[in-house]
């Protein structure tokens, strides 16, 4: 869809300014009310979800040329959604779509930023956006696993460019590839030839280079003969389960992230649990394993003219409600020894972990400050450890108990469960 398409939902904006702040039945304390890492850093409205609307209504009307300024706005915004879900708390209107669709303009338009041009050459030279040093197939090295792109398998585990690409990260993904195969399945990985979700190319902008990416993917996996899809990266879950079953290329596979297969996995008895972790954690919720994590939801009809919004047949709106929240809560209660303290802003109203949405890359910054709020937030919960399901969040996090000095730990779901196993 493009942007003239969302004038109506841009227009709806009546500037009540829920979208800068977590619904007033969920506050906690004047600490953690906001919800939007980008106004609660810069205060002033044109950095908030609505203020965002009304820059695209003007866009529309080329009331605004795509000045500097604009750019300076548009990107820095994690895309992280809360502005969204906080707004459909009480409306039925668009915010993250037409943001999304802004920067699908800018891109046209030829006004994006360097860093951008940067990532987006990599993907289309070398199929994967640089995120760190490395390469691409070492994490495998000493481990036994079918290659999908010559075997057929049942379950395909994409490992994603954040993690792959990371030395750091790499103890998270064996992990991961050693319990599925724990549980008896036919697993196997594109190990070299994996290729980018195109998730964070939808993103920042690059939409014909996401779809690219999307049917290279999608004829790998039907080439694989595979039926479900396992990921331990939260930006690739949502490119394969919500992105992709937008632009009609899912073609029935099933999307499943680690936390979900592990935790069904315990529920059916083929991973037990057995070892004592004692540790007090906090739970993070990623973005896009959380609120943007939920199913898309296809509507086909017509708005009925008038004042108030209106649709026939009635549409459903996504509002965050069914995103990937209790899985990973299930997978941590099952450890035995291991206590799960919350922090005040949970599941579609979590703070973000700032590495989204191209700002890790285009404004550190931003990105670091909005990572140090979160790490502010899990510390007032005194736990030992702050615990996620994603290597962006946990990458973020672990450099923001470092900037804060802070005492706690940074663990991904899947480490916790492979101490209680091994």
């Amino acid at each position: 869809m493009a942007l003239e398409e969302y004038r109506q939902d841009m227009e709806t904006c009546c500037r009540c300014s829920a979208c800068k702040f977590i619904p007033f039945e969920n506050v906690k304390g004047f600490a953690n009310v906001n919800v939007c890492p980008s106004i609660g850093r810069y205060n002033f409205h044109a950095y908030s979800g609505g203020g965002r609307l009304g820059l695209g209504v003007a866009m529309l009307d080329k009331e605004i040329g795509l000045s500097e300024k604009l750019l300076e706005v548009v990107y820095n915004c994690q895309m992280c959604g809360a502005c969204d879900v906080s707004c459909k708390y009480a409306m039925d209107m668009e915010v993250l779509e037409p943001i999304n669709e802004m920067r699908i303009e800018c891109v046209e338009q030829g006004r994006t930023l360097p860093v951008f041009e940067k990532i987006m050459a990599s993907l289309r030279k070398k199929g994967v956006t640089p995120v760190a040093g490395g390469s691409r197939g070492d994490w495998l090295d000493g481990l036994h696993v079918r290659d999908c792109t010559k075997e057929k398998v049942d379950v395909i585990y994409h490992v994603g460019c954040r993690t792959r690409l990371d030395r750091g990260m790499w103890n998270v993904a064996r992990a991961t590839l050693s319990l599925i195969q724990n549980t008896g399945v036919s697993v196997g990985i594109a190990g070299a030839r994996e290729t980018c979700c195109g998730g964070r190319a939808y993103e920042i902008g690059y939409k014909a280079d996401f779809l690219t990416q999307a049917k290279k993917n999608m004829a790998t996996i039907r080439a694989s003969g595979a039926k479900t899809l396992v990921t331990g990266c939260a930006e690739c879950y949502h490119a394969f389960k919500v992105l992709y079953d937008r632009f009609g290329l899912k073609q029935g596979l099933e999307v499943l992230h680690s936390t979900e297969y592990l935790a069904r996995s315990i529920g059916e008895g083929t991973l037990k649990p057995r070892k004592k972790v004692d540790l007090s954690v906090t739970y993070h919720d990623p973005c896009h394993l959380g609120r943007l994590g939920e199913p898309y939801v296809h509507w086909h009809g017509k708005q009925i003219p008038g004042h108030i919004r209106l649709f026939n047949p009635p549409k459903e709106f996504r509002r965050g409600t069914f995103g990937v929240y209790e899985p990973p809560r299930t997978v941590l209660r099952a450890v035995p020894g291991l206590s799960l303290t919350e922090m005040d802003r949970i599941k579609e109203y979590a703070w973000c972990c700032g590495a989204g949405g191209g700002v890790r890359e285009s404004n550190q910054e931003l990105a670091s400050w909005t990572a140090r709020e979160r790490v502010r937030e899990a510390e007032a919960t005194g736990a030992e450890a702050i615990v996620s399901a994603c290597p962006g969040c946990e990458k973020s996090l672990k450099e923001a108990v470092r900037g804060r000095k802070s005492r706690l730990k940074v663990y991904d779901v899947v480490e916790l469960v492979e101490r209680a196993i091994s």
